[in-house]
């Protein structure tokens, strides 16, 4: 293996980052059960997406930050991602979320890049919009070829690790497909499943 590629939310932090700003702001039902759809494949990933940030609209961007900068990482993510850059392995985090959330969590866990979302601000505000490199069910995958290309990395030198079902695009690509806790949708696409909340047994399959 010389490529693992992350997902962010339910994988590396231990929860869905829109799930936690949506509950500070008075919306965590409507935004939950948006986001429940979207990960099991029910509804469009774009579409989900963007009406779930819509409600976020009025937010404190500091806020926001706080929440980002404070969330739950999975247990054993920190040592797996040590411990796979250790063997020379390149890490890279795909997140449907948002870059607040990945870009502090590259400090704490050490990966090598992220690729998110990022939430419109103006005037320190949340305007409830939304745009970045994660958009669509597809761009995990889309993201991952090109990274691949850079790297003349080859699939058979590639895992991938995610919980939902916008992770699949990732595994079309991978040869060690690592369905983490993960929904139903995704757990029929992968080669590896692992069901308890620990990120170090994923090296028992590298």
């Amino acid at each position: 293996m010389k490529l693992a590629a992350f997902d962010f939310d339910s994988t590396l932090m231990d929860g869905e980052t829109i799930n936690f700003l949506a509950d500070a702001y008075g919306v965590g039902e409507e935004v939950a059960k948006l986001t429940a759809e979207a990960m099991s494949g029910k509804i469009d990933f774009f579409e989900a997406l963007n009406k779930r940030v819509a409600l976020l609209k009025g937010m404190s961007e500091k806020k926001v930050i706080n929440i980002c900068e404070n969330l739950p990482y999975m247990k054993g993510a920190k040592e797996l991602i040590k411990e796979l850059r250790t063997r020379g392995i390149t890490v890279v985090v795909f997140s449907g979320g948002f870059r607040y959330a990945t870009n502090f969590a590259k400090k704490v866990l050490g990966f090598d890049a992220d690729f998110a979302n990022v939430l419109h601000a103006k005037d320190n505000v949340l305007t409830g919009l939304v745009g970045g490199d994660m958009m669509f069910g597809f761009s995990k995958g889309d993201m991952l070829l090109r990274i691949q290309s850079l790297l003349k990395i080859g699939c058979e030198e590639t895992i991938s690790v995610g919980d939902g079902a916008n992770d699949a695009s990732m595994f079309e690509l991978s040869k060690v497909k690592v369905a983490f806790c993960a929904k139903e949708v995704l757990k029929s696409k992968a080669n590896v499943i692992i069901d308890s909340k620990d990120l170090t047994k994923v090296l028992e399959y590298i």
